[in-house]
């Protein structure tokens, strides 16, 4: 009677887990159908300021490609008029370069005056881009803003101005897709509910 007991617990209980195992995949399916749609897209809307998310500089001092394609993005955005200035943020790599520093010096070398940029070297994670750049507000004058990073990426960016209370944010992501944006999006799915 007692092993019978046991394993009905031993079935209830791995029936329960397969049930939460199939919801917990749902919500990531959700989940990510959600931000990849609002990553991709662009609403063509205009803002005073374009932020720059970083992203890894190389060993000889080189951008990734990822981040190139973020900044060709904020070119793109800065000629079409649809930003009057732009912000880069990042932090100091492992490799022992400040990312605002290269990504200024890269949209300075492709014609954007250093006057419209302005470097934030502390933007260590998505939370302190955020804080870091409503800190400058007064400094820079802007009321919106176009966030710029990986599609993956913006989504939750974009909650973090809004959880701040900045509500004129939109996004814009480059074209550009790598394997390694499927590992991204398993950790962001977590990382838009926990930071």
């Amino acid at each position: 009677m007692r092993n019978r007991s046991i394993d009905f617990m031993d079935r209830k209980f791995f029936r329960f887990f397969k049930i939460f195992v199939a919801l917990l995949f749902l919500w990531f399916a959700a989940h990510s159908i959600y931000i990849i749609a609002d990553g991709i897209s662009d609403n063509g809307k205009r803002a005073d300021l374009a932020v720059i998310l970083g992203n890894k500089v190389n060993d000889n001092g080189t951008l990734s490609t990822r981040l190139e394609k973020r900044l060709e993005s904020g070119i793109s955005l800065y000629r079409d008029q649809r930003v009057r200035k732009i912000l880069v943020s990042g932090g100091l790599g492992k490799e022992g370069f400040y990312e605002g520093d290269e990504m200024k010096e890269f949209l300075v070398s492709k014609g954007i005056p250093a006057s419209a940029i302005t470097v934030d070297n502390q933007g260590d994670n998505t939370r302190k881009t955020v804080e870091n750049t409503l800190r400058l507000r007064p400094e820079l004058h802007f009321n919106s803003l176009i966030v710029v990073s990986q599609y993956f990426h913006v989504t939750r960016t974009k909650k973090l101005f809004r959880e701040k209370g900045f509500q004129e944010v939109s996004s814009v992501s480059p074209d550009y897709f790598e394997w390694k944006d499927l590992y991204a999006l398993i950790r962001e799915f977590p990382a838009y509910y926990t930071q």
